[in-house]
């Protein structure tokens, strides 16, 4: 049986190359045609090896990552919908539960940076028409604002300049005044390098039926803070300062107010890839027996997501804080001796994770700021959005949080004031 199936086989074959012999020339110049009809040659640089160069990154972040984080981030691929990811996705909420301070079923990590968390909250808890209120002191109420406008909420500012915070009853005013069902305060605002009180405003925001939305990627890991008991509706942080793995993705947590509030909407969200109604079951937290798929997941950034909220779980979210809060003193010492003045002027609401120091009197920043890149091979940063050309930056979180780091980027920071120009007026 097995030589029959093998001779036919065999006779098909001849078959096949007998009625093509006469037509393998033409075929053979379609092929040439084909090929030759390419007529964007391979750039030069794609055939190159990739080099990057080993910098270290003490701006508002990304920060350096560590060893182990990148060694789970270059692990084997598996599918995004097998057995192990759920596993690894399972691990990933629990791991955030801890960082959160939060028993919410509903916490995922997006497949994005920090704005896809930012706008995930909004898009989901926010229909056209309904008013928003945003405390603005920097960049990311902005943006906050930006997105909410941009999907047809009405939108109520708070403003205040960069590093200014508001009052418990500045903030309980203008719910009052506004009616929002939805409440944005970022509590570690980068761009100033202030870290904003929150307790009592989760119980105003019940209060008065409206949803607390709070912003920690700068401050998660580096600064207090607890969900649920200080009765924050939605909280999202990104992966890439305080947790230390790379950037892409983004842990949110949605407590039962919100989850009501976002299933019982009269229209869908204006964004398929960040609807919650999807996302709850790619992530297990719908209850139904078997997720479906939505989108392809950063399998290897959850891998590295995993390992950097395993390191905050064995160090501890007290010791993180302790060690973050002790650095930064440590390095406001060696900014002052320096003669440098910091933004921030209460130490009780400056952000541990990323300091901000007025420009030195008489320097261009961005000079300083590029000796510092050329000279030592280290990043800081200016002032983004509304502190732009107020303040520069300087980021010493997770991974980078160590006194030896404190100690180069003091240095850098001498090396530039006596190297650069000041001017004489």
């Amino acid at each position: 049986m097995q030589r029959s199936f093998l001779s036919r086989g065999a006779l098909l074959a001849q078959q096949t190359a007998a009625a093509l012999e006469g037509r393998s020339a033409p075929i053979l110049q379609r092929m040439d045609r084909s090929m030759s009809s390419v007529s964007i040659p391979p750039p030069a640089c794609i055939l190159r090896p990739l080099e990057v160069p080993l910098r270290y990154l003490f701006g508002p972040g990304p920060s350096n990552v560590p060893p182990r984080v990148l060694a789970a981030g270059s692990k084997p691929i598996i599918g995004h919908l097998h057995a192990e990811m759920y596993e690894i996705m399972n691990d990933i909420k629990k791991g955030i539960h801890y960082a959160f301070q939060t028993e919410n079923n509903m916490t995922i990590a997006m497949s994005g940076s920090g704005h896809a968390a930012m706008e995930c909250a909004v898009f989901n808890t926010v229909e056209p028409g309904e008013n928003v209120l945003v405390a603005i002191n920097g960049i990311w109420g902005e943006r906050v604002a930006e997105i909410a406008d941009r999907m047809g909420a009405n939108v109520h500012r708070m403003v205040k300049t960069p590093g200014g915070y508001f009052t418990n009853t500045e903030i309980e005013q203008a719910i009052v005044k506004h009616k929002p069902v939805l409440f944005f305060l970022t509590h570690g605002e980068s761009s100033a390098g202030l870290c904003h009180p929150i307790d009592g405003i989760g119980d105003i925001c019940q209060k008065h039926n409206c949803l607390f939305l709070v912003d920690t990627v700068a401050s998660l890991g580096a600064a207090p803070i607890f969900m649920d008991s200080q009765n924050i509706d939605i909280l999202y942080t990104g992966s890439q300062k305080a947790l230390n793995a790379p950037p892409g993705t983004a842990p949110i947590s949605f407590n039962d107010r919100a989850c009501h509030k976002m299933f019982n909407r009269k229209t869908k969200p204006v964004s398929y890839l960040f609807d919650m109604t999807h996302l709850a079951n790619y992530w297990g937290c719908d209850g139904k027996p078997a997720r479906v798929y939505h989108h392809t997941g950063p399998v290897s950034g959850f891998f590295a997501l995993r390992e950097s909220l395993s390191i905050l779980a064995e160090r501890g979210l007290e010791e993180s804080w302790k060690k973050h809060k002790e650095l930064a003193a440590y390095l406001y010492r060696g900014l002052e001796d320096l003669g440098l003045k910091l933004f921030i002027p209460d130490k009780d609401l400056r952000l541990p994770s990323v300091t901000t120091i007025a420009i030195p009197e008489g320097y261009d920043w961005r000079e300083l700021l590029a000796f510092m890149m050329k000279n030592h091979n280290m990043e800081m940063t200016g002032g983004l959005g509304p502190s732009t050309g107020m303040v520069m930056r300087i980021g010493l979180m997770g991974y980078n949080c160590e006194k030896r780091n404190a100690d180069m980027a003091l240095h850098a920071l001498e090396d530039a004031l006596k190297n650069c120009k000041k001017s004489k007026a």
